[in-house]
């Protein structure tokens, strides 16, 4: 629903759910670094992508379907089909989190309302729980087992009446609300359990107790939540920074389905990325926020844009690049197979005909060099393996830096990168402003 709302009527929205709207943050203005228009390239590193593309075509791939785009500061190193958007499947979720980071910044938190339609005698809650979800991406098993014993350390074993969904929620990536609902009644009884969520339990710190939260009617769905209802309780998810990495890390198209929705849509996630990257707004036409499906196109250039925009914007709170996607030689996902070399922040995209690699990687001469890969073609492992060649060669001409600079090192002390997601009980302690 929130896909079809501009940001404006998101935020009044917000507030009719008792909820604070989201502060907007402004985007910095350009810096060189993002110009249109860059002078100086590098010769060698020219022919480097040259002999790249040449290689490609030789194995059959249409050189005008191939994207390159390759900056340090305001040097332009290399560009072949720089400003062309071609298919880039997930360098979408660049996009998707740069306009999550300019919405609410990285340590905003999705709240899900819980509360009651009627009184708690003997255990037996006397009315329906009424779950409202306002956009958190990644409300899983582990949210729903530390839901149903925050529920049973209110006192409540079993529900009289309905599980009751309203708005945005979501579980287990699940963006139905019916499939969700009833996802969550199986969570919160550990009777009920399947599979799934035992492994899930099995991963929880020892001791965590078994919730035990029967729902004796149905899963419904309504538009706007009871006029009587009580507040019960609050769940905060991880902070954006945090969801943001886990998205990004494992490429996950839900969470950036859900964000993106969340923010108005593909078409203003489109609009602000663009505005940010310093590029023509015809670089960036998105369908979605994850990169599912051709439709969604970005150019080479612009995806090094966004990148860049989001380092400018998480200078002021102390984070870099590498705190919100993976690593290479880090981090677990996407990354965990490639030869990207060690220390390279990057982001994958791939569809069954297209492979995109985009980040940043540290270098000796260069500094951090900015860099953007889009293939299209139908051999995408033969795309992954010469993206990783090229990289490999540009690090020998410009040697590896001694250490990565400080932009390009995660925060030791990224409180969001330890933060765990929380219930906060409002039966008997009410908060100044209601829930609901």
């Amino acid at each position: 629903m929130l896909e079809l709302l501009g940001a404006g009527v998101v935020s009044l929205w917000l507030e009719m759910v008792g909820i604070d709207p989201p502060t907007l943050q402004p985007t910095n203005p350009p810096t060189p670094e993002n110009a249109l228009f860059l002078e100086h390239s590098d010769p060698e590193a020219a022919a480097t992508v040259q002999q790249y593309l040449k290689q490609l075509a030789q194995k059959g791939f249409v050189e005008a379907e191939q994207g390159v785009w390759i900056q340090s500061k305001d040097q332009l190193l290399a560009n072949q089909q720089g400003s062309i958007p071609l298919p880039a499947a997930s360098l979408t979720k660049i996009a998707t989190s740069l306009v999550a980071l300019q919405t609410w910044g990285p340590q905003y938190q999705f709240i899900t309302h819980v509360g009651a339609t009627g009184p708690i005698q003997a255990g037996v809650l006397q009315g329906d729980l009424v779950v409202q979800g306002v956009g958190d991406p990644l409300f899983v098993w582990e949210e729903a087992i530390q839901l149903g014993n925050t529920l049973n350390r209110t006192g409540i074993q079993r529900i009289k009446g309905d599980l009751v969904i309203v708005g945005g929620f979501t579980m287990n990536y699940e963006a139905d609300p019916s499939v969700a609902g009833n996802l969550l009644r199986e969570g919160l009884n550990a009777d009920t359990w399947p599979e799934a969520a035992q492994t899930q339990y099995s991963t929880l710190p020892t001791g965590t107790p078994r919730p035990h939260v029967v729902t004796e009617g149905g899963v419904k769905l309504a538009a706007t939540p009871p006029a009587q209802l009580t507040p019960l309780v609050r769940h905060h998810s991880l902070p954006l920074a945090e969801l943001l990495r886990q998205m990004n890390i494992y490429s996950n198209n839900a969470m950036a389905e859900t964000l993106a929705a969340s923010v108005g849509g593909a078409q203003v996630v489109a609009q602000r990325a663009a505005i940010a990257a310093a590029v023509p707004q015809s670089e960036v036409q998105l369908i979605n926020g994850s990169g599912l499906g051709t439709e969604n196109r970005i150019s080479s250039r612009a995806a090094c844009g966004m990148f860049q925009a989001i380092e400018r914007y998480l200078k002021s709170y102390q984070l870099t690049t590498a705190d919100l996607f993976p690593v290479a030689g880090r981090d677990r996902g996407t990354l965990e197979a490639r030869k990207v070399p060690a220390a390279t922040v990057a982001k994958t995209g791939t569809l069954w005909n297209v492979s995109a690699l985009a980040g940043v990687l540290p270098t000796r001469d260069h500094g951090s060099v900015w860099f953007s890969i889009i293939n299209r073609g139908s051999d995408v492992t033969t795309f992954r393996a010469e993206q990783d060649i090229l990289l490999q060669k540009l690090l020998q001409q410009w040697g590896g830096a001694a250490q990565p600079s400080v932009q390009l090192q995660p925060d030791p002390d990224n409180v969001f990168s330890n933060a765990a997601s929380r219930n906060q009980i409002l039966l008997n302690n009410p908060p100044a402003k209601q829930s609901f």
